[in-house]
């Protein structure tokens, strides 16, 4: 029992917990204002589905590949960026990855029908991209950001599981930025490990000053698009509030410093924070919608 245990928590690090609330922000974004689907055991399992076996993959996938990378990389090591395994370890995680999206993917082609079997096919076709042992997208800057995308099946996912309609353009576009703000900003903590094995990323190649000048143009796009197409001033102010620390962070904070794993740990935090009441807002107002 002890050995299970152990192995159950092993692949609870692995999937990054302290990360699923993007995963989830995704998946709860279609269903706002379904209250029906609460009492739908469907929906806890797709949930369930998003938070960990799905997380298990993309993440346990890119802990396989980037091995090196992350033994000198400091936010290794616990539950909210991930676990540091050794080599042994993940050369046997693999088949366990496979086996839980086996067990997976029949009850949701069940209930979804079989377009979500393109669809959790395609999201596979992007993991594999990305994480190619040697032509892989991870470290083909700007490339890797493009791949950022296969988060925005989770919508569809959630949209043809539980027969609901299906977001506008707008939002995808906005969901993209999203994404690719999201990765940036694991870039810039990741930048002096990355550089240390000679891994090249976007951040990597535009050095941390212009990567988050970037990151501040993405969300300078974000909130245009929330307050003249979506119209919703609140959620807008919300981001707002996020651009202007990234300003202060960038001329007057930490500048180009590399953050210490206090800091990342206390901005993981909050980024949980931030997320939760974002995803309890748009879920409430339907402004995505």
């Amino acid at each position: 029992m002890n050995k299970i245990l152990v192995e159950a928590f092993f692949l609870l690090k692995i999937s990054r917990p302290g990360l699923w609330f993007a995963t989830v922000w995704l998946y709860m974004m279609p269903t706002a204002g379904h209250t029906h689907l609460f009492d739908s055991w469907i929906f806890w399992l797709g949930l369930f589905y998003v938070c960990f076996p799905l997380n298990l993959l993309v993440y346990g996938w890119n802990d396989i590949v980037d091995f090196e990378a992350d033994q000198g990389n400091p936010r290794k090591g616990n539950y909210l960026f991930g676990a540091l395994a050794d080599k042994h370890s993940l050369d046997r995680l693999m088949p366990k990855i496979i086996i839980i999206q086996l067990l997976s993917y029949p009850i949701f082609i069940y209930f979804g029908g079989w377009r979500l079997l393109g669809l959790l096919f395609f999201q596979v076709l992007v993991l594999y991209a990305y994480n190619h042992p040697t032509k892989g997208l991870r470290s083909k800057p700007p490339f890797e950001l493009s791949c950022q995308i296969g988060y925005l099946l989770i919508v569809p996912f959630c949209v043809w599981l539980h027969d609901l309609p299906m977001p506008g353009i707008w939002t995808f576009f906005y969901l993209s930025l999203f994404a690719f703000q999201s990765h940036l900003m694991g870039e810039v903590m990741d930048i002096e490990p990355d550089q240390a094995v000679g891994k090249t990323t976007s951040a990597v190649v535009l050095g941390m000053y212009y990567t988050k000048i970037l990151i501040i143009v993405i969300v300078a796009i974000e909130i245009f698009i929330i307050v003249y197409i979506f119209k919703d001033l609140l959620f807008g102010s919300m981001l707002l509030a996020g651009l202007l620390w990234l300003v202060l962070d960038l001329l007057f904070v930490f500048k180009t410093k590399s953050y210490t794993l206090f800091q990342m740990k206390l901005f993981g935090l909050a980024s949980n924070i931030i997320a939760i009441a974002s995803m309890v807002y748009v879920w409430w107002s339907g402004c995505l919608l």
